[in-house]
């Protein structure tokens, strides 16, 4: 179990879900907290942190803008001194069809969110982070392969995966690691309606039945992925985007005829 006693993490995309989860597990690990999402279920999230016994601030804002970011970054710096933690985490699906008359700004609305976004958080983060700091951005396994979400999105987290890369070149010689987690079908607010759909339906355990696994996952298992990037424990991981899926871009999209 990793230990952030004493660090700083922002994590952006956290009212709910993945940044949510994330959230609190770097509570119970000792890490104090900036939170913030577009969305105020933040502050509800910043309330479970302190109650985990840290401390847990909250800004309602846009991830993905010049001026939200840089309120965020300034909350942390001022208010800790600086930033060892950067989860880059806020997303949106931008609609669940591969629909291919996507109107052009439907399209640029999910590129700024999902890829803009977690690049201004790294550009505005970076000279306040310490060295052997980390960033964890959050790509998608619909990045790594097509068919595993709509056009737009997979485009976006594809752009994450390389944004990891680059970046992480970049970064050479500063210490700072970046890294990112690719989720596969996961249980969280942005899923919400196929999950519930198929409950509704009486169909639950088919969900995540195209992964060795056979079932969806849950947002605390991305962030077990995401605090293991973040932690000592990953100091010679570096440039990799983690998949946390079942296995599912690990094969072909067949359906095995055999069962042990």
């Amino acid at each position: 179990m990793s230990d952030f006693t004493g660090k700083t993490a922002i994590i952006t995309g956290a009212a709910g879900g993945i940044g949510r989860a994330t959230a609190l597990l770097l509570a119970r690990r000792g890490a104090r907290l900036v939170l913030a999402d577009v969305q105020e279920g933040v502050e509800e999230t910043a309330a479970l942190a302190r109650a985990e016994g840290t401390e847990a601030s909250a800004l309602v804002t846009d991830c993905a803008t010049d001026a939200g970011v840089e309120a965020i970054v300034g909350h942390a710096v001022s208010g800790f001194g600086g930033i060892d933690v950067l989860f880059a985490n806020a997303g949106v699906t931008g609609g669940l069809l591969p629909r291919l008359d996507t109107p052009s700004a439907d399209f640029m609305e999910v590129l700024r969110i999902n890829l803009l976004g977690p690049w201004i958080a790294i550009r505005t983060a970076l000279p306040h982070m310490q060295r052997g700091g980390a960033i964890v951005c959050t790509a998608s396994v619909a990045g790594l392969r097509a068919g595993a979400g709509p056009i737009p999105y997979s485009a976006s987290k594809a752009g994450v995966a390389n944004l990891v890369q680059t970046t992480a070149m970049a970064l050479s010689g500063t210490g700072i690691r970046v890294n990112g987690v690719a989720p596969g079908l996961i249980d969280t607010p942005m899923t919400a309606a196929l999950f519930d759909d198929a409950r509704a339906r009486g169909k639950e355990d088919r969900i995540g039945q195209l992964n060795p696994l056979r079932r969806g996952g849950r947002a605390e298992e991305i962030a077990e992925a995401v605090a293991f990037l973040a932690s000592e424990a990953a100091s010679y991981v570096n440039g990799q985007v983690l998949a946390v899926d079942g296995a599912l871009s690990a094969q072909l999209p067949f359906t095995p005829k055999w069962s042990l």
